[in-house]
């Protein structure tokens, strides 16, 4: 063989080695870059896994705000309550609107752990529903000194009247809830009825039942109570309110008589805005 042609076959043997030489290259290549794609893909599927959802420290702790800021507190509310004891039939309509602060830091104390809210309310509405005036029996002493049984006009129906509380201490306990604050309170208030309240004996003229009374009671009372009750928040800055109190009714014998009502329930409900 020739060495022009040893020399042509050498040139060919280089080019195919170096053809499949690059063929493997860009192979490898290629997959190189497809295990690339496939890690970048897989590592961004785990990322957007990782975001998904909000964290729990994102969503609104509405009770630690309020908290926090010692916020005001204001808004509308109504009760229902009933008597208790011998004032079982009577019913009770009250409603009026609240207005209060959160005046101290949280004080911890265990389980008594919270902080210190005042405020007040007012209540232009104002009913007593009591039994229709009518007859009862009574002991009754006569001019003599004996002791009989004589039936007495007693008052009733509606009382209608305003009512004033400026004096509510709560106590808001510490709580880990986001939604629901409970709380106790103590408050004293005053009540003005258009008509003598409670009902009570009429005024007595007859003297052969005794001396001549005078069974009013008197159109100002005082009502003293204690309760408790949560704010449910419905969102931030807003929450409804439930509460159960007792209270007792009484003009501390301002009238001629001072029967009062000794115990009462109400159950109340309201809407408050936080600022």
């Amino acid at each position: 063989m020739s060495i022009h042609k040893q020399a042509i076959w050498c040139l060919l043997y280089l080019f195919s080695g170096t053809m499949v030489a690059t063929a493997q290259t860009s192979g490898a290549i290629s997959e190189s870059q497809s295990a690339s794609q496939n890690t970048t893909v897989q590592d961004t599927t785990v990322q957007d896994t990782t975001v998904q959802g909000p964290s729990p420290r994102d969503i609104a702790d509405s009770v630690a705000e309020v908290r926090d800021q010692r916020s005001w507190e204001y808004g509308p509310f109504l009760n229902w309550g009933t008597g208790l004891g011998n004032r079982d039939t009577y019913k009770f309509l009250w409603g009026g609107f609240e207005l209060s602060k959160i005046l101290s830091p949280v004080v911890h104390a265990g389980i008594l752990s919270g902080q210190f809210q005042y405020g007040g309310n007012i209540m232009p509405l104002w009913q007593a529903y009591t039994p229709a005036p009518h007859e009862e029996e009574y002991t009754c002493e006569t001019t003599t000194g004996q002791f009989v049984n004589c039936l007495l006009k007693t008052g009733g129906g509606t009382f209608y009247g305003v009512s004033l509380t400026p004096v509510i201490f709560r106590w808001n306990f510490l709580t880990h809830s986001r939604k629901i604050q409970p709380w106790f309170q103590a408050a004293g208030g005053l009540i003005y009825t258009t008509h003598k309240f409670p009902p009570n004996i009429l005024s007595n003229t007859n003297p052969s039942l005794g001396p001549i009374i005078d069974g009013g009671t008197s159109v100002w009372n005082f009502s003293p109570q204690g309760g408790g009750g949560i704010h449910y928040f419905i969102r931030d800055k807003r929450s409804i309110d439930f509460g159960v109190s007792g209270v007792h009714i009484s003009s501390a014998s301002l009238g001629d008589r001072n029967p009062g009502v000794n115990a009462s329930i109400q159950v109340q409900v309201g809407y408050t805005f936080w600022k």
